[in-house]
């Protein structure tokens, strides 16, 4: 019988992790859902069980703990936050999937915090170095978690990373969510990752998407 894998949701309380972790709700995986504040972690809890009362999931406040029981750990914090997490999470993740979903954007929306040749997810690979570095979810949007079909066309998620069996599984997380998985490659093409969601950003605002908004490769 294949073992239940725990997946833990640093952050499950803002719009990216509450998305994820309600996607998830019905999913194989038991939820560990962590934040800083009990009364929102309670009602994200209470949330996920009303989509599926059989939910196997539960909340805690230490990213410590939280990260030291799974075996999937999704950073679902900014960019500005990562570094600080990293440091507290390094002893109890070796050997596991670090997910980042982060976009090092300025906060006027006009391009990256790092310089070209950088990106977050080596920055995290760099302070994680016994750990499975994952690029995922950052080319898309949270309003996307609930919805992923446009047109007819389920949105791609891109997915960059070093190591073969971490991408495998992560491949598999993102069909439960109900995306498209396309692995486009190693740590190398984060940066263009994070360059794509920066753009569909900033042309979000100057059309007026709604924050509803995806990428699709098209092929025959």
């Amino acid at each position: 019988m294949k073992t239940k894998q725990t997946i833990a949701i640093v952050g499950a309380t803002g719009k990216m992790g509450a998305a994820l972790a309600k996607s998830l709700a019905k999913s194989s995986y038991r939820l560990l859902l962590m934040g800083t504040d009990e009364v929102k972690l309670q009602s994200l809890y209470e949330q996920v069980q009303k989509i599926h009362k059989e939910v196997d999931a539960d909340w805690i406040l230490c990213p410590i703990d939280a990260s030291w029981e799974a075996d999937i750990i999704v950073l679902a914090v900014p960019y500005t936050a990562e570094k600080e997490l990293a440091r507290k999470i390094k002893a109890v993740s070796t050997g596991k999937i670090v997910i980042s979903i982060s976009n090092p954007i300025t906060p006027d929306f006009q391009g990256s915090l790092l310089s070209e040749h950088d990106s977050a997810a080596e920055e995290l690979q760099a302070l994680l170095p016994h750990s499975k570095v994952v690029k995922a979810f950052n080319t898309t949007f949270a309003a996307n978690f609930g919805q992923p079909i446009f047109s007819g066309q389920r949105a791609d998620c891109f997915l960059a990373g070093n190591d073969e069996e971490a991408l495998k599984q992560t491949q598999a997380l993102v069909q439960e969510v109900g995306f498209k998985p396309v692995i486009a490659g190693n740590l190398a093409t984060r940066r263009t990752l994070e360059n794509m969601q920066i753009l569909l950003m900033q042309l979000g605002i100057k059309n007026h998407y709604n924050w509803r908004a995806g990428w699709k490769i098209l092929h025959d």
